[in-house]
Protein backbone atom coordinates (compact mmCIF):
# COMPACT_ATOMS: atom_id res chain seq x y z
CA UNK A 1 0.00 0.00 0.00
CA UNK A 2 3.21 2.43 0.97
CA UNK A 3 4.37 2.23 -2.79
CA UNK A 4 0.72 3.01 -4.31
CA UNK A 5 0.62 6.36 -1.98
CA UNK A 6 4.42 7.16 -2.59
CA UNK A 7 3.39 7.31 -6.10
CA UNK A 8 0.37 9.40 -6.30
CA UNK A 9 1.93 13.46 -6.39
CA UNK A 10 1.34 15.65 -3.80
CA UNK A 11 0.03 12.62 -1.23
CA UNK A 12 1.18 13.27 2.49
CA UNK A 13 3.76 11.40 3.68
CA UNK A 14 1.46 9.81 6.20
CA UNK A 15 4.33 7.44 6.97
CA UNK A 16 7.09 10.08 7.76
CA UNK A 17 3.74 11.92 10.40
CA UNK A 18 3.93 8.76 12.27
CA UNK A 19 7.43 9.07 12.66
CA UNK A 20 8.00 12.74 13.48
CA UNK A 21 4.14 14.34 14.38
CA UNK A 22 1.98 16.18 11.83
CA UNK A 23 2.94 18.76 9.72
CA UNK A 24 3.27 22.16 11.17
CA UNK A 25 4.38 20.24 14.70
CA UNK A 26 8.00 21.36 14.76
CA UNK A 27 9.30 24.24 15.97
CA UNK A 28 11.41 25.04 12.93
CA UNK A 29 10.89 24.36 8.83
CA UNK A 30 13.96 20.81 8.35
CA UNK A 31 13.85 20.17 12.05
CA UNK A 32 13.67 16.06 12.84
CA UNK A 33 13.37 14.42 16.32
CA UNK A 34 15.68 11.59 16.91
CA UNK A 35 14.82 8.28 18.00
CA UNK A 36 16.11 7.07 21.38
CA UNK A 37 16.36 4.59 24.28
CA UNK A 38 16.55 5.36 27.70
CA UNK A 39 16.65 3.47 31.05
CA UNK A 40 18.66 3.27 35.01
CA UNK A 41 20.82 0.38 35.19
CA UNK A 42 21.34 -1.41 38.33
CA UNK A 43 24.53 0.51 38.91
CA UNK A 44 22.68 4.36 39.01
CA UNK A 45 23.28 5.31 35.51
CA UNK A 46 21.02 6.99 33.45
CA UNK A 47 21.33 5.54 29.78
CA UNK A 48 20.45 7.13 26.56
CA UNK A 49 21.12 5.93 23.30
CA UNK A 50 19.91 7.23 20.46
CA UNK A 51 20.39 6.93 16.41
CA UNK A 52 22.49 9.44 14.79
CA UNK A 53 23.40 7.70 11.90
CA UNK A 54 25.42 9.11 9.01
CA UNK A 55 27.13 12.13 11.18
CA UNK A 56 30.45 12.81 12.09
CA UNK A 57 29.69 12.78 16.25
CA UNK A 58 33.10 15.45 16.68
CA UNK A 59 31.86 17.78 13.76
CA UNK A 60 27.84 17.53 13.67
CA UNK A 61 26.78 16.86 17.12
CA UNK A 62 25.90 19.00 20.22
CA UNK A 63 25.07 18.30 23.29
CA UNK A 64 24.41 20.37 26.16
CA UNK A 65 22.14 20.39 29.77
CA UNK A 66 20.36 22.99 30.71
CA UNK A 67 18.37 22.95 34.30
CA UNK A 68 18.30 19.48 34.01
CA UNK A 69 17.13 19.11 30.59
CA UNK A 70 19.94 16.98 28.27
CA UNK A 71 19.38 17.83 24.74
CA UNK A 72 20.77 16.46 21.48
CA UNK A 73 21.33 18.41 18.30
CA UNK A 74 22.82 16.72 15.23
CA UNK A 75 23.29 18.05 11.34
CA UNK A 76 23.11 15.37 8.49
CA UNK A 77 24.16 17.46 5.07
CA UNK A 78 22.48 15.87 1.98
CA UNK A 79 24.79 13.63 -0.13
CA UNK A 80 24.82 15.04 -3.86
CA UNK A 81 23.82 12.15 -5.43
CA UNK A 82 21.36 10.94 -8.66
CA UNK A 83 18.71 9.43 -7.00
CA UNK A 84 14.92 9.38 -7.96
CA UNK A 85 13.45 9.04 -4.42
CA UNK A 86 14.22 9.02 -1.00
CA UNK A 87 13.33 8.30 2.57
CA UNK A 88 16.47 9.65 4.50
CA UNK A 89 15.89 12.76 6.42
CA UNK A 90 18.59 15.76 6.29
CA UNK A 91 18.70 18.64 8.53
CA UNK A 92 18.42 19.44 11.63
CA UNK A 93 17.71 16.48 14.21
CA UNK A 94 16.58 17.57 17.99
CA UNK A 95 15.57 15.58 20.76
CA UNK A 96 15.29 16.64 24.56
CA UNK A 97 15.26 14.29 27.59
CA UNK A 98 14.65 15.40 31.19
CA UNK A 99 17.20 13.98 33.57
CA UNK A 100 16.58 12.07 36.51
CA UNK A 101 16.40 13.77 40.12
CA UNK A 102 19.94 14.24 41.17
CA UNK A 103 22.02 13.40 38.40
CA UNK A 104 25.26 14.62 37.97
CA UNK A 105 25.14 16.03 34.72
CA UNK A 106 28.85 17.27 35.33
CA UNK A 107 29.84 13.69 35.36
CA UNK A 108 28.15 12.81 31.86
CA UNK A 109 30.03 11.04 29.32
CA UNK A 110 29.15 10.17 25.55
CA UNK A 111 30.19 7.53 23.11
CA UNK A 112 29.47 7.17 19.25
CA UNK A 113 29.32 3.55 17.78
CA UNK A 114 27.92 2.16 14.34
CA UNK A 115 25.42 5.23 13.83
CA UNK A 116 24.33 5.06 18.10
CA UNK A 117 25.17 7.55 20.59
CA UNK A 118 25.44 6.62 24.00
CA UNK A 119 25.19 9.59 26.70
CA UNK A 120 25.77 7.96 30.19
CA UNK A 121 25.01 9.98 33.46
CA UNK A 122 25.33 8.88 37.29
CA UNK A 123 22.41 9.18 39.10
CA UNK A 124 23.27 8.60 43.03
CA UNK A 125 20.62 6.26 45.09
CA UNK A 126 18.16 8.24 46.24
CA UNK A 127 18.21 8.69 50.09
CA UNK A 128 15.07 7.22 51.00
CA UNK A 129 13.15 7.40 54.46
CA UNK A 130 11.69 10.40 56.80
CA UNK A 131 13.10 12.65 58.46
CA UNK A 132 11.71 14.22 61.27
CA UNK A 133 12.11 17.95 62.14
CA UNK A 134 12.04 19.25 65.50
CA UNK A 135 9.71 21.80 66.21
CA UNK A 136 11.24 24.65 68.46
CA UNK A 137 8.79 26.43 71.19
CA UNK A 138 9.31 30.17 71.51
Amino acid sequence: MSSMLERLPGWPDLFGWAETGLPGAHVAPGLHGIRIEEHLTDDGTYVVRAELPGVDPEKDVEITVDSGLLTLRAERSEQTTEKHRTEFRYGTFVRSVRLPTGAKDDEATAEYEDGVLTIKVPVPEAKTGTRAIPVRHV
